[in-house]
């Protein structure tokens, strides 16, 4: 076992020979947004993401879902499990089975089961003082959906943040392994700072991340200015706020914007300096928006992972 419960990743992983090791992992939410292809599709890509942050590469895939029997047609089922097939074949990791039981709401996602070579294993806890932080999607995924369910979202916002959790992490994940990343994760359900923190804390360090440099979907900022967050957003700031330092200057609902639950984020990766050039060419030559957040630095208090966040 190269990684398990004494330490955990983003997957557990085991080695099978010298130079391959199996890499599994399982996720599964409730509809984040109202069509069932749609939420199949992005249910498929969330899942698959946890392999994809880790460097390895996933080859198959079991759906796991929960149904009411009577509250809503079986179409809507088979709409779900549709989406997630057709994704799990464009990106060559079959789903080739499952399981369902009787649940009051829809729940679904995936196990997935990926490879790679024990020597290109990508680790939140990998990261040297001096790494520059990039993230690979925008945030607000949060914002954005809880409007959704709440009719405050427009039409260009709806398909603005459906595509951004349809956008699977495999061209980011290759360029972030053949760039030499020292550390990676995806954000999703305990938002960017949550995430980080598994990062520093996992390194023994702390982090600097600059406000004003981060990536946000365009209608999340004003959602969020009018106070509209997740109950998550909330749960995650206090969870972390011990090791979270923020500038004065920074509104409570910017603060929340960096604690906003995820569905299907970003990777969140840690480049030494002298491949960062390299690394951004190529997330632009793949199409991915990459954008450099902060860095990580040796930890303010000894023993402490903290993070600070500058305007």
């Amino acid at each position: 076992m190269i990684v398990g419960l004494d330490q955990p990743d983003d997957c557990g992983v085991v080695r099978l020979s010298g130079d391959l090791a199996l890499v599994t992992t399982v996720d599964v939410f409730t509809p984040v947004v109202d069509d069932p292809y749609d939420y199949g599709r992005i249910a498929a890509v969330n899942s698959l993401s946890d392999v994809y942050a880790m460097g390895a590469r996933p080859v198959v895939a079991i759906s796991i879902a929960g149904f009411p029997d009577t509250r809503l047609p079986l179409d809507v089922l088979a709409d779900i499990l549709r989406g997630a097939v057709d994704v799990c074949a464009s990106l060559s990791a079959p789903l080739v089975g499952g399981h369902t039981v009787k649940n009051p709401e829809p729940l679904f996602g995936l196990a997935v089961t990926g490879v790679v070579h024990p020597e290109r294993l990508v680790r939140k806890g990998g990261g040297h003082a001096g790494d520059v932080l990039v993230l690979t999607k925008p945030l607000g995924v949060g914002v954005m959906t809880t409007a959704l369910k709440n009719g405050r979202l427009s039409e260009a916002g709806t398909r603005a943040v459906t595509d951004l959790m349809l956008g699977p992490n495999a061209a980011a994940a290759e360029v972030m392994v053949a760039h030499g990343a020292s550390a990676a994760t995806d954000v999703t359900g305990f938002g960017l700072l949550g995430h980080l923190h598994e990062m520093v804390r996992a390194a023994r360090l702390g982090a600097l991340v600059e406000f004003s440099a981060l990536p946000f979907l365009a209608e999340a900022l004003p959602l969020a200015a009018a106070g509209l967050f997740p109950g998550g957003a909330r749960t995650n700031l206090a969870a972390y706020a011990e090791a979270l330092q923020f500038d004065e200057g920074l509104a409570e609902w910017q603060r929340l914007l960096l604690t906003d639950p995820q569905t299907s984020g970003g990777l969140l990766i840690a480049f030494p300096p002298e491949r960062l050039t390299g690394a951004l060419e190529a997330f632009a030559g793949r199409g991915v928006e990459a954008a450099v957040i902060g860095r990580l630095v040796t930890a303010p208090r000894p023993g402490k992972a903290v993070i600070l966040v500058s305007r």
